[in-house]
Order: structure tokens, then sequence, then C-alpha cells
């Protein structure tokens, strides 16, 4: 089953996102991802694995900011890919969603976006 965690406040996002995170990891887990916007613009970071994946990355390509949105996936549908792990962008980059389970009605949604 997949989780989503949030946050806005005062504090980096990234450490408040990650706790979140793993606390929801025992619910399953094939992939997970961060979204944070902060001085640099939207910045997002996805790994394929365990969380700790995405920590390891994170520590690689450290990201800052006030505003955070995390996901952990449990694939019904796709692969564990870094592609597939949440969150996900639109074409632009100036938009990231994350979701649990499926989005039948994604191609009129993909054309409006």
């Amino acid at each position: 089953m997949c989780g989503i965690v949030g946050y806005i406040g005062e504090k980096n996002a990234v450490d408040t996102v990650l706790e979140g995170l793993r606390r929801l990891e025992y619910r399953g887990y094939d992939s997970a991802g961060i979204a944070v916007v902060g001085a640099a613009g939207l910045q997002i970071r996805r790994a394929a694995g365990r969380i700790k994946n995405l920590e390891a990355l994170l520590r690689e390509k450290p990201i800052e900011g006030r505003i955070g949105l995390g996901h952990t996936r449990w694939a019904t549908h796709g692969r564990p890919t870094d592609e597939n792990a949440h969150p996900h962008t639109d074409g632009s980059g100036d938009l990231v969603v994350v979701h649990n389970g499926i989005i039948e009605n994604y191609l009129p949604i993909k054309e409006r976006l």
C-alpha cells in the first residue's frame, strides 16, 4: 500500500517528510520519492527500493526547503523503477503530484495538462 506525507513549516521539510516515510515503510515499498520547494525552486529526488536508497541519494544530492511532499510506492502497475517512483511532474516540471491507486482516466488528464 502506498503512503503520502506532506509538510509545510519552518524546519527543513526533507527531515520531517523522510521521518514520515520511514514510519509508513511497513505498509510496503518498492520506491520512494520527495519533492521540496525552497530557495532553489522545486526539486525532486526519487529512488527505487527501500527508503534507505532515497536517503543515500539525498546525501549525494541534497535538497532543502520548507514545503515538502513524499511518497512510498507499492506497485500494482508498472515496474519498481526510479522513473515510476512518485512524485510525478508535469511536462514543465512546475507541478508535482503523488497519488495512491490507479488513475483510470489518465489520458484525458494527460491531454489537459
